[in-house]
């Protein structure tokens, strides 16, 4: 039995000889089997201990699944049968615009391009949707952009949208990006990117919500209903383990184990599927030495069947032919069969699929069923969306303005939550009335041209946006002084234009806001670093500041953890700004001058030393806890502990946490327990914090981690006042897999911790028991 379900699973991925009658039902589609010669199996022979494992996965992954409209099902099944070949390879076909436009608008109407990428001009939406119209079946196109935080208005980035630790701040964003996309013409995005990292040299850390499995769903799912709101569709991506790269080295290899995959990495994903998503983009890099865009066992098996998600599974940009690259396919004809195989839906800009899949269906080496499932859950989802009862005359009357009140609105509200303050030492901030003098440093200061959008491929103008130089000009007292000395000849601070200026202006002031910008070119994809301090010269101006003794407010724009081991030392002040957007620098502003205080906490940990990633709060205990001895686990030349741990953040008060109660000592293994915790503000002034909660199984058949959340709220509490928050622990989020894929919920003794970070430390106790029903 093992052996014949272990030569069907691979069966697809060999070169195919004969397709015998015989039609095994694995993957709610069917399947054939294939026979190969010896070739054949000695090229498979590397995927063959691959493909057995995630063969064996269980259903106890499975998501909540959407329930079919007969409706729509009976629409699918009639328009698929009026279809050509050629008319369904053309649905699966995804290219990217060409200019001039011409060929592929007739490609439309001949029905061989079934969705449009980067189509964002609207009158080149219009004329697609006309020629889609013009054709024999008359069958809409997706167009699909990365509209991902920003559209015309620049929204602070996704990391920073996880730092609000307020899904519903996220799926507001969501919302007014889709809002504005879509009244272009635009019903896709490739958002939310939700792949869990905990290594800050990956560039891409940006686009998602950090390092955390239940911080990482809330905000998917969020993210994901915002955006389906706002009347785009929704891409979650990538589907799975892209943000592991070994080395953190965007495109490279990741290493996974099944324990990991159920527990730490598809819990987003299943999250975006129950939420609604209607496209899965899978990822581009290898998983075990073989690529996800050809590894059957994930897309086919795990997510369309195990999973149960009935929508579009897309390729990543180029990714058919990428195999290639990979060295799996010997070109791009067989890479193109085995995404198809694999699951792959549409081929995006590969054309691939639209050059080789009519042959591979002719000569038996693709099977024609395999074709009409890509295609049945393309019109799926173009159903769903409403496309085909859409006047295509509203394309041309697509509004030449936006109304951008709104969006700005949501969009300072986002980035005023999402400031992080992570020292305030001596309570420099906010800028106290009695601060005379102001000095203001750093070329970021007076420039506002990297909000990067797509206000011009739509054809509109620059949104103008406020400096921090503006905004705080506006904001000093007739008493206060600012004076402003730009240190660097550009905004990222790569080189100095007047250092010595600089540390005059400083000399003469009471305090000194330095700003400083991650690399602006080192921001996003493609962007892997080896070193993750102040680029350029920041780092030397710092340094020469903070010679003058003068106090300092280190204000730090980035997409990522940095090491500001140097900073927290000598800085006064540090806070997290990310990269804020189009009216980031207004909200800086406020939060700088207490209009608002920040409330934002750290979606990732922020390591000491590059040496220490990849770093994140839920490490396993190990056999030699560390004491300073020197056999005990640790550095020699580092401490161990992160610079500033996950979920960390400080406000204008502060916060005692006084009490824990669970409701029971025991919980049944199929029940629940909550949990109260009391947490007041013993400060002077209202303030909001996020109350978090970890737990901890002690004993278990394998190590679990030492902290893991599993609860937040972010309150907001009244100055010398307390609150109880409630949480619910279910024993069903308690479980761990196995590296067979199977949920574990195991009973034994477990610790429960709340506070204001990972670090937290008042706890309780309570025992996981078997229930009465499966008792001895």
């Amino acid at each position: 039995m093992l052996a014949d379900r272990m030569r069907r699973d691979i069966g697809p991925l060999m070169a195919r000889r004969k397709v015998k009658t015989r039609r095994l039902h694995c993957c709610g589609v069917p399947e054939y089997r294939l026979t190969t010669n010896a070739t054949d199996r000695e090229l498979m022979r590397p995927f063959l201990a691959l493909f057995l494992i995630f063969s064996m996965l269980s259903c106890s992954a499975r998501a909540e699944a959407v329930t079919p409209d007969p409706g729509i099902e009976a629409k699918v099944e009639r328009l698929l049968k009026q279809m050509t070949l050629e008319e369904k390879i053309g649905q699966l076909n995804f290219p990217s615009q060409q200019f001039p436009s011409d060929q592929q608008q007739q490609m439309v109407r001949d029905g061989r391009i079934g969705s449009m990428l980067n189509v964002v001009n609207p009158r080149d939406i219009a004329r697609f949707a006309h020629a889609a119209a013009e054709s024999r079946l008359k069958i809409p196109l997706l167009f699909a952009i990365d509209s991902i935080y920003a559209f015309r208005i620049t929204f602070p980035p996704p990391i920073a949208w996880a730092a609000t630790w307020d899904p519903a701040q996220a799926e507001r964003a969501a919302y007014w990006i889709a809002k504005d996309t879509t009244t272009v013409g635009v019903n896709w995005t490739f958002a939310p990117m939700v792949d869990i990292s905990r290594d800050p040299r990956w560039g891409r850390v940006i686009e998602g919500a950090g390092e955390d499995p239940y911080l990482g769903a809330a905000f998917s799912a969020a993210r994901v209903k915002g955006y389906r709101r706002g009347g785009l569709a929704t891409s979650v991506k990538h589907y799975v383990g892209y943000g592991a790269p070994e080395g953190g080295r965007d495109y490279n290899g990741t290493q996974l184990s099944i324990s990991e995959l159920h527990d730490r990495y598809l819990p987003p994903f299943i999250a975006a599927i129950e939420a609604g998503t209607e496209t899965v983009m899978a990822s581009f890099n290898t998983i075990n030495g073989v690529p996800v865009t050809m590894q059957r066992g994930l897309i086919r098996d795990l997510l369309k069947t195990k999973l149960a998600f009935d929508g579009i599974v897309t390729s990543d940009f180029v990714a058919i032919g990428e195999l290639v690259n990979h060295g799996v396919a010997p070109d791009r004809q067989v890479a193109a069969r085995y995404a198809l195989l694999a699951g792959i839906d549409l081929d995006m800009e590969s054309n691939a699929y639209t050059r080789y899949l009519e042959t591979e269906v002719n000569a038996g080496r693709v099977p024609l069923d395999y074709i009409d499932d890509g295609v049945r859950r393309v019109l799926r989802v173009k159903f769903r969306m409403g496309l085909f009862g859409k006047d295509v005359r509203d394309y041309d009357r697509l509004p030449a303005k936006l109304d951008l009140t709104e969006t700005r609105k949501a969009a300072r509200e986002v980035a005023r939550d999402s400031f992080v303050l992570v020292k305030n030492h001596g309570h420099y901030l906010p800028i106290a009335p009695a601060t005379k003098r102001i000095a203001l440093i750093g070329a970021a200061a007076d420039y506002t041209d990297h909000d990067h959008s797509w206000y011009g491929p739509a054809g509109y103008t620059k949104p103008k946006a406020q400096s921090y130089l503006a905004a705080l000009r506006e904001r000093v007292g007739k008493d206060q002084t600012l004076t402003y000395a730009p240190a660097f000849a550009d905004p990222c601070g790569q080189h100095f234009a007047d250092k010595d200026e600089a540390v005059r202006v400083a000399s003469e002031a009471d305090l000194v806001v330095l700003i400083v910008s991650e690399d602006c070119t080192q921001v996003g994809e493609g962007v892997s670093r080896t070193k993750l301090d102040l680029s350029g010269v920041q780092q030397e101006m710092l340094e020469a500041l903070v010679a003058t003794s003068k106090p300092i407010v280190l204000v730090v724009e980035t997409g990522r953890p940095l090491t500001l081991t140097y900073a927290q030392t000598y800085a006064q002040s540090i806070l997290i700004a990310w990269h804020p957007g189009t009216e980031g620098r207004t909200a800086l502003a406020e939060v700088l001058f207490g209009e608002h205080a920040p409330s934002g906490r750290l979606p990732m940990t922020f390591p000491r030393a590059v040496g220490q990633i990849p770093i994140a709060y839920d490490g396993l205990p190990t056999s030699r806890p560390y004491t300073g001895d020197r056999y005990t686990t640790g550095y020699v030349d580092e401490k161990f502990t992160p610079l500033y741990p996950f979920g960390w953040g400080l406000t204008y008060t502060s916060f005692t946490y006084d009490a824990i109660k669970v409701s029971s000592r025991e919980m049944t293994a199929d029940g629940s327990i909550t949990v109260d915790v009391t947490v007041t503000n013993i400060g002077d002034r209202e303030g909001r914090e996020v109350v978090q909660l970890y737990t901890r199984q002690l004993v278990a058949r394998r190590s679990r981690p030492m902290r893991q959340l599993k609860g937040f709220q972010k309150v907001a509490v009244a100055p010398r006042q307390s609150k109880t928050v409630r949480f619910t622990l279910k024993a069903a989020d308690l479980g761990y897999h196995d590296d067979d894929g199977r949920l574990i919920i195991e009973p034994g003794p477990f610790k429960v911790f709340a506070g204001g970070n990972a670090n937290a430390d008042l706890e309780a106790a309570f025992d996981l028991v078997a229930s009465k029903a499966t008792a001895p």
